[in-house]
């Protein structure tokens, strides 16, 4: 029985496509973001009309060369969504939920704009608000969510990724009134030009893992710039070498006392990346969709052809899926009972399938998608990266296969 394709209610992309009958090009294929109260949906509109006319006519010149482009700090900054969904400070308080649909709005047009926001109002302002002082806090976090300082997290290091939770070998040793910190970080987003980098240290004292907050500028901290990137090409990671830096106690977040502090940290922030991944599904199929109407072959638009319209059905499922899957998680977390698995089963999910999906997007534009000009490369580039960060799938299967069968398999 033939059927129709659904028509948009609601002009989300300002395409038109309402007014002249065509079907929806959105992603958002049931309408999830109804879910959002009227104030919320205006600030992700207001959002999503950054990323769409603002980020995405310059992202390509930037991803090509490997820069951050500077002069959009500002333009965030004016969003007023850093760390939308803490509260006091100065914080506006906003659910999970609008948090992850900004970090969906801008992983649909650049993946690396959403991790440079992700590591700043996730990472590094998430990591005070957890495990900071009263006085840290109302230091920092005002002027972070003003963007005026940049934040950045520095847990990862050469030898040591997913073991970091028992072979953090960055030191940290009391002197005094004073911490001497010792070792390297690698992979760091934004710590080549971040105000404030939180640097996580193993107390050589009682081997337990701290958090310190090493400003710009501060001796025996060196930030290099990593070269050579296939993926999130526009983010400034840094290779950190830390050679007796020297920081205040003032300066170590008093309420980070083990690594257990720092996974909270982690748990947080890790449905932010689960939303990311399907942002930049939803970007890539978005993408594909609009190419599979216009692209001609044989005579008529490729998107008439049976297998074009399998690999956009097999995308969007991909996107719908997964979509509906963060939606509950930020409902878990706005109700505070989200647990370490229910966020590691969703960072697990949400980029597998992104990766898939990019995949399906790519084959369907043939070999125009490994064009930068056509953005679907891009986005293939980019979920490799998505796939393995804050938590590999690997170590996110193990978290919940842990949950479910009350049996650990972590060496």
């Amino acid at each position: 029985m033939a059927t129709t394709a659904p028509e948009t209610t609601q002009d989300v992309r300002g395409d038109g496509a309402d007014r002249i009958g065509l079907p929806s090009a959105t992603g958002d294929f049931y309408d999830i973001a109804s879910l959002l109260s009227e104030e919320d949906s205006q600030i992700v509109g207001r959002v999503r009309a950054f990323a769409e006319h603002t980020v995405a006519p310059i992202i390509n010149h930037y991803w090509a060369r490997a820069e951050f482009p500077f002069e959009l700090i500002p333009e965030i900054a004016s969003l007023g969504v850093a760390g939308l969904s803490y509260t006091g400070y100065g914080l506006p308080g906003r659910s999970p939920m609008v948090d992850g649909f900004i970090a969906m709005e801008l992983a649909r047009v650049d993946s690396s704009i959403a991790t440079f926001f992700g590591v700043h109002g996730g990472l590094a302002m998430g990591s005070i608000y957890l495990c900071g002082s009263e006085d840290q806090k109302q230091r920092w976090l005002p002027v972070m969510h003003r963007m005026e300082k940049i934040g950045a997290f520095g847990l990862t290091e050469p030898e040591v990724g997913s073991g970091v939770a028992g072979g953090l070998t960055t030191t940290a040793r009391r002197d005094g009134d004073s911490w001497v910190l010792n070792g390297q970080k690698k992979w760091i987003g934004n710590a080549t030009f971040a105000d404030v980098t939180v640097i996580w240290a193993r107390d050589e004292a009682d081997n337990q893992v701290k958090g310190f907050l090493v400003e710009k500028g501060t001796p025996g901290f060196t930030p290099e710039k990593m070269e050579g990137k296939m993926a999130l090409r526009v983010v400034q990671n840094a290779l950190i070498t830390l050679q007796d830096c020297r920081v205040s106690e003032t300066d170590r977040l008093q309420n980070a006392r083990s690594f257990k502090d720092t996974a909270a940290v982690l748990r947080m922030t890790r449905g932010f990346v689960a939303w990311q991944a399907v942002g930049c599904a939803m970007g890539a199929y978005e993408h594909a969709r609009a190419y599979a109407v216009q692209r001609q072959q044989f005579g008529r638009p490729i998107g008439r052809f049976q297998l074009v319209q399998d690999l956009l059905v097999q995308m969007l499922g991909n996107v719908t899926a997964s979509l509906c899957l963060v939606v509950r998680l930020s409902q878990l977390q706005a109700a505070g009972v989200m647990r370490e698995e229910h966020a590691s089963l969703a960072k697990a999910f949400c980029t597998t399938k992104a990766r898939e999906t990019v995949g399906l997007a790519r084959e369907l534009l043939g070999g125009n998608g490994i064009l930068l000009e056509n953005n679907v490369g891009r986005f293939v580039a980019d979920a490799e990266a998505i796939y393995s960060y804050e938590g590999t799938r690997e170590i996110n299967v193990l978290v919940v296969g842990r949950a479910i069968t009350g049996l650990s398999a972590f060496v």
